[in-house]
């Protein structure tokens, strides 16, 4: 017999969760950030603990079609340095939306969100970001927008024709 109460693996299991950002309802950028990292944490179930992983899965479509309050797609800069002297690098997020999209301008907004331990790139890689609104991960969702979608079983009808004729 187990001796450990509660945490079973049926609570560790990850669920799928769909943001689409093309939505009028969606928040700005840092608001929207803050959610995703909550979910990527695992914040919001009641087995949360901060050393262990358990954490879902979070797909964010419409990317382009980021909010953004105030002048920031102009005026705030993303910085890189190759460790060389002289060679540090601005991008203003107007730009880098143009270049990389706006699903790096999210994902880096989370990342800066998320626990800075040795968990972080491996919760980050959980967050799926996609430019339209079309992305492989349909069938893994679960929640969309907040709402828990009803999975119907599918019925082959050319099987039932077959077995009637």
């Amino acid at each position: 017999m187990s001796q450990t109460i509660g945490k079973t693996r049926l609570a560790y299991s990850r669920t799928w969760h769909h943001v689409s950002l093309a939505s009028p309802s969606t928040p700005s950028l840092g608001r929207l950030a803050s959610r995703i990292s909550i979910l990527l944490q695992g914040k919001h179930k009641p087995i949360w603990d901060p050393s262990t992983d358990c954490g879902d899965y979070v797909v964010a479509t419409g990317c382009n079609d980021m909010l953004v309050t105030g002048r920031k797609k102009e005026q705030k800069l993303y910085y890189k340095q190759t460790t060389r002297p002289g060679a540090l690098k601005s991008l203003n997020m107007e730009s880098m939306m143009r270049k990389w999209g706006g699903g790096e301008v999210l994902k880096r907004a989370v990342r800066g969100m998320l626990p800075k331990n040795r968990l972080r790139d491996k919760r980050l890689d959980r967050l799926k970001v996609f430019e339209g609104e079309a992305h492989p991960y349909k069938l893994n969702l679960v929640k969309f927008d907040g709402r828990t979608r009803r999975v119907e079983p599918e019925v082959k009808t050319e099987v039932l024709k077959q077995n009637l004729i």
